[in-house]
């Protein structure tokens, strides 16, 4: 098995991602999937750490534009990604992986709470880490999380699973003529606007140098690829 070029990695898992066929919440079929791709990275010597977004639950912005007050929202959308954290733990344990939730607020009862040193120890000991409720503060989103947590864990690559196969000048859903990027820098991607994350998670990134890669999560083997230092999706770093 070729060598990993990446040891230390926190892949950002939309929550869309876990409703597969479903039209809300989580598709036992799909979250069963992902733990698997987990589970193989990690046999071949990766650390891993994962945030899971809220969306096929709540999403607090959705919420603040249908009236509801922001704060609110953004707490009932942080609650939304515990549920799915814990959904991702049982199936990563159903597997035979060890796993822990580490939640930014306080649910002592069914999650950690989130303690820097010790999540790098638990990543340390072989286990998974499942980074929960985003920052804990409200007008942050998960993708700011997961640069904020990555960054704190020492990440050597922060991954972006999509649905489509890397960054595009313009939605390739709607424009048969959008150009890929192979590669791209922070700067270049904030001055574009090129919006698969926001610019305060590309700002955390390109401040740290930490790289981050966007690429397709539906291809089965393409986590431990991508760890394997195949290029494939888009690369966004701080040199093009």
């Amino acid at each position: 098995m070729p060598e990993l070029a990446y040891r230390r990695v926190l892949l950002k898992l939309s929550g869309e991602a876990l409703m597969g066929d479903e039209d809300y919440g989580i598709d036992p079929k799909m979250i069963g999937r992902l733990a698997r791709e987990v589970i193989e990275a990690q046999q071949a010597g990766a650390e891993v750490a994962l945030v899971i977004g809220g969306g096929n639950i709540f999403r607090g912005a959705g919420l603040a534009a249908s009236g509801m007050e922001r704060v609110t929202g953004d707490h009932m959308g942080m609650l939304a990604t515990v549920i799915n954290a814990l959904a991702m733990q049982d199936a990563l344990e159903k597997l035979g992986g060890k796993a822990r939730v580490m939640s930014a607020l306080k649910i002592n009862d069914v999650c950690e709470d989130y303690i820097r040193r010790r999540a790098i120890r638990h990543l340390e000991k072989g286990r998974l880490v499942i980074f929960a409720a985003g920052t804990g503060n409200p007008f942050f989103t998960t993708d700011s999380g997961a640069a904020l947590r990555a960054i704190e864990i020492g990440a050597d690559l922060l991954l972006k699973a999509t649905k489509v196969d890397g960054v595009y000048d313009k939605d390739p859903k709607k424009h048969a003529d959008a150009v890929r990027y192979d590669t791209l820098t922070y700067d270049e991607v904030i001055q574009r606007n090129l919006q698969v994350m926001d610019t305060a998670a590309f700002a955390l990134c390109r401040d740290s140098g930490l790289p981050l890669r966007i690429f397709d999560m539906g291809q089965p083997g393409v986590l431990l690829r991508v760890l394997q230092g195949e290029d494939i999706g888009t690369l966004v770093s701080g040199r093009s």
